[in-house]
């Protein structure tokens, strides 16, 4: 029993989340790395483009670092939540699950790994769906749980970033969304890159990043998925209450009928 318990508490810790100040700082650093910084550059070329066509008053990034993604996009005013740490451009929220906006507020939303770190995802969509206006975008960045990647997430030996996220399939994502009443434009890829502590550098890795996006294959490290929340039309409903009207019907007198038709001449035919 001694060693099923242990083993049950190596496997708890082993896929336990970091809590929220420590994912902060740790992910801060971790972008830094020739890894992260090579993923952060294959995340920012595949979103340059959609970020360029958002318009609206209001964009809202939810993420686990301070990281902004949203530079590219003409949106005025940008947001940028991460739970657990204040810096500057970074407000605190207790949770990612809890957001302190109102209802239909933003036009845009950009969930930046947030997904992967989160206890509750359906929550976290429930909520981006909840602030966002209709016909507004909603763009996700996740790890890839059908690439090298999700295969070095599954065979870690250490808690330690990114290994230790979620890694949620892009498949069931959609699904999620489909039951909030979105629409899915479309599922990109990024980060063609092998898991390596040093990640490859230079004109082949250039390559093979454009290669990849070319087909879209979906071997990448990262998925993007932009959605639509659907503008759900209002059908007008008559009321109960109003009596409907008799049709009117017309009525002929008797004998009218008889009166009105002619007779017919008669004509004697002479012998």
């Amino acid at each position: 029993m001694a060693g099923l318990d242990n083993i049950r508490g190596y496997w708890r810790k082993r896929h336990e989340l970091p809590a929220p100040q420590t994912l902060f700082q740790d992910m801060d650093l971790w972008w830094q790395t020739p890894l992260g910084h090579a993923l952060l550059h294959s995340e920012t070329a595949v979103l340059e483009p959609i970020l360029s066509r958002l318009f609206g008053y209001h964009f809202l990034q939810l993420g686990v670092s301070g990281h902004s993604m949203m530079e590219a996009s003409p949106i005025g005013h940008k947001i940028l939540f991460a739970p657990g740490h204040e810096s500057d451009g970074v407000l605190p929220v207790a949770s990612n699950e809890a957001l302190p906006l109102q209802s239909e507020s933003v036009d845009a939303v950009l969930i930046h790994h947030a997904l992967d770190y989160t206890p509750d995802s359906h929550r976290l969509l429930r909520e981006s769906a909840r602030v966002l206006m209709p016909g507004g975008k909603l763009l996700i960045l996740g790890f890839n749980p059908l690439s090298p990647w999700g295969l070095r997430h599954l065979l870690r030996w250490r808690n330690t970033l990114p290994w230790n996220a979620r890694y949620i399939a892009s498949s069931r994502v959609q699904d999620w969304l489909k039951l909030l009443e979105f629409t899915v434009d479309k599922v990109e890829h990024a980060g063609y890159i092998l898991p390596m502590r040093r990640a490859r550098q230079g004109d082949g890795a250039s390559r093979l990043e454009a290669m990849g996006q070319r087909f879209n294959a979906p071997l990448a490290a990262v998925y993007l998925i932009v959605a639509c929340k659907q503008i759900m039309p209002v059908t007008p409903i008559q009321p109960r209450w109003r009596p409907s009207l008799p049709r009117p019907v017309l009525v002929r007198p008797v004998g009218e009928s008889a009166r009105a038709r002619p007779q017919a001449a008669r004509v004697k035919i002479k012998s």
